[in-house]
């Protein structure tokens, strides 16, 4: 039983890790598209700086979580 919670555990922490890609992803493409029109900037600040707050969340989360 215990390998069974170790391996779920180990899967989750694996999903939360590739959710974080993501994020920094999108971010980075909301901030090229930045640099290219001033109308877009005004349009992702907001977005850009709730998935920066999401992805310092997901990393406290991750250095806090041991894998197994």
């Amino acid at each position: 039983m215990n390998g069974f919670i170790e391996k779920n555990h180990n899967r989750h922490l694996d999903m939360l890790q590739e959710y974080k890609k993501s994020l920094v992803e999108q971010v980075r493409a909301l901030e090229k598209l930045d640099r290219e029109s001033d109308f877009i900037k005004e349009w992702n600040r907001d977005t850009i700086i709730e998935r920066k707050a999401e992805i310092k969340t997901i990393d406290i989360i991750l250095k806090n979580l041991v894998r197994f």
